[in-house]
């Protein structure tokens, strides 16, 4: 990448066992035409755009008054300036406010990995990630796929997980990356390589008036929304881009020859 910038000296010290390409996470993912996993058939039947709207009914509770709440957050998240988007265990898109919707507008479409639709999917296999997630490969592939790590290694057997765990396997060079370059940089890293409440990381929004600039994620999930699974992710946008170490065509190298 043209624009890359790594914060961790120590990242930088695994060596490439292949060239990424410009524009794709790690150069991993290689879509073939009509391919679609059955989590992904399930997000094209439940939403027809990228707009990220209220949610299956299936997915809230049962209880009147968890509903209520549930709807009342929704209301409150819809008021903020900045984007904010409710996911469920498996990253899947729960409610997203018009923010949201306004930072990934110019996203085209893909059959599994919108960001309407589940944002895990989005940051590791949509091609146009890239383009609103600045340092793509090193603030958000590798960051997400920690995060992805721990919770498939809680629970192996959850649906969601098995079908993203697949479609990364199904690719030879992003699973060398999972299986052994992601350890070594959790490793270098520490916990912030898994927990990402506070970590500021830049975008690029597709409003000229803030064009790249950085942000702060925020994530939270009050006792309520934990009873069932949802957490929600705010990126608060900063006004101005505030100075970045440039590192020339440097970029993270994920695969260790050894």
């Amino acid at each position: 990448m043209a624009e890359e910038s790594v914060a961790k000296d120590s990242v930088t010290k695994v060596v490439a066992a292949h060239a990424p390409v410009v524009g794709r996470p790690f150069a991993l993912v290689h879509e073939r035409p009509g391919q679609q996993t059955a989590a992904g058939e399930r997000a094209a039947d439940n939403t027809t755009t990228a707009r990220t709207g209220a949610p299956e009914a299936r997915q809230l509770p049962d209880d009147p008054e968890l509903r209520d709440y549930v709807d009342d957050y929704f209301a409150m998240t819809d008021a903020l300036p900045f984007p904010s988007v409710v996911l469920d265990p498996g990253w899947g898109v729960a409610h997203a406010n018009p923010a949201y919707d306004a930072l990934f507008g110019g996203i085209g479409p893909h059959p599994t990995a919108m960001p309407g639709h589940n944002f895990l999917r989005f940051v590791l296999f949509h091609p146009d990630a890239a383009s609103v997630l600045a340092e793509h490969e090193t603030a958000w592939c590798l960051p997400m796929l920690a995060q992805f790590a721990e919770a498939y290694a809680d629970d192996e057997s959850a649906p969601g997980l098995r079908d993203i765990r697949q479609e990364i396997a199904d690719d030879p060079i992003m699973d060398a990356a999972f299986r052994l370059g992601l350890p070594h940089w959790v490793r270098a890293v520490g916990d912030a390589a898994v927990h990402h409440d506070g970590a500021v990381r830049h975008v690029r929004h597709p409003d000229p008036e803030r064009g790249r600039t950085s942000c702060r994620l925020v994530s939270e999930s009050p006792r309520t929304l934990r009873e069932f699974g949802f957490r929600r992710l705010t990126l608060v946008l900063r006004e101005t881009e505030p100075a970045v170490t440039r590192r020339g065509r440097a970029h993270l190298s994920v695969v260790p020859t050894r």
